[in-house]
């Protein structure tokens, strides 16, 4: 397990390494400048915050104190917050990025294996056909529309919900739904099929010819099985989450993560661009390196030790 967890740990580092060198390189070759924005910014001055940010220096020169500040989780100053660092912006927003993707995480995973459950074992019947159909708008639409959906009939129409911001937990419900809707909807699907199959498995059958009841067959012996695939996706499913939650947070005006990286673009802030996408990145490598124990503690047949060592 050690030399597993070490080789996997190479592998994250050397995956961020070229991940800070691509993001460096197209900020480079992006047009304009960070204070290019700026309205009626005298050339003296423009050139006197290049000089102060570092921004004059040869590209080499800048490349390498970069890679050296990011090892030691240093992104700089904000080019657009006066005063603020990279880190300060992620850990005033961060957590409300958090809240929102582990709320939108169990609305995905929990009814995504319930409705995928139901059409199992209502196969080609009502229930089966209800589930699939929730589940081909759920993949049809995407998450900003069903955003936009969500809000003018649970906030403006029935006044039910708020319509924005982040106060209390009333809040984060329509944006946690709006971004879990289209992986909800694949997990469905994904467990409506990998039932299927386990349901119609030799083992299964030889369950029910012992007389075992059909709930301990399904849940005990069926589930379990089943459910493989879709522990398999959590890694995907952070990644479409922390992608998808950039849209949703500025729709719904959350402080996330996610609105700060749509703001910094606007404002060609690069080192929250280039921070922000080193620090999701960090989070997805370890996400995925998480899913991957998870995986060899729910099926005993796979040894993660013994595969890292071959």
């Amino acid at each position: 397990m050690a030399r597993y967890l070490l080789k996997r740990f190479g592998f994250i580092l050397i995956s961020l390494f070229f991940i800070v060198t691509i993001t460096f390189f197209l900020m480079k070759a992006a047009p304009g400048g960070p204070f290019a924005s700026e309205r009626k910014l005298p050339p003296v001055i423009e050139e006197q915050m290049n000089e102060a940010y570092g921004l004059n220096d040869p590209i080499y020169q800048q490349y390498f104190d970069y890679l050296v500040s990011t090892a030691q989780f240093d992104f700089g100053p904000s080019f657009k917050y006066v005063g603020q660092d990279v880190m300060d912006i992620i850990s005033r927003s961060f957590p409300f990025s958090l809240i929102l993707g582990l709320e939108a995480i169990f609305i995905a995973v929990a009814v995504g294996v319930l409705l995928g459950v139901i059409a199992a074992l209502r196969h080609n019947q009502f229930g089966d056909y209800v589930a699939m159909v929730i589940a081909v708008l759920g993949i049809s639409v995407p998450s900003f529309i069903m955003a936009t959906v969500l809000q003018y009939i649970f906030a403006m129409k029935l006044q039910m919900l708020p319509v924005a911001r982040f106060e209390s937990f009333a809040h984060t419900i329509l944006p946690a739904i709006a971004l879990a809707t289209t992986p909800l909807a694949f997990i469905a699907r994904l467990m409506r099929s990998s039932m299927l199959d386990v349901l119609n498995a030799d083992y299964i059958k030889t369950a029910k010819s012992k007389g075992l009841g059909k709930r301990i067959v399904t849940y005990r012996h069926g589930l379990r099985n089943a459910i493989l695939p879709v522990v398999s996706y959590m890694g995907p499913l952070v990644a479409s989450i922390l992608t998808g939650s950039f849209i949703i947070e500025r729709i719904f005006g959350i402080p996330g993560l996610g609105n700060e990286f749509v703001v910094s673009v606007t404002n060609r802030d690069y080192t929250v661009i280039m921070g922000t996408t080193v620090f999701f990145s960090i989070i997805l490598l370890i996400t995925i390196l998480i899913v991957d124990l998870v995986y060899g503690l729910v099926d005993p047949r796979i040894k993660v030790a013994s595969k890292g060592g071959k």
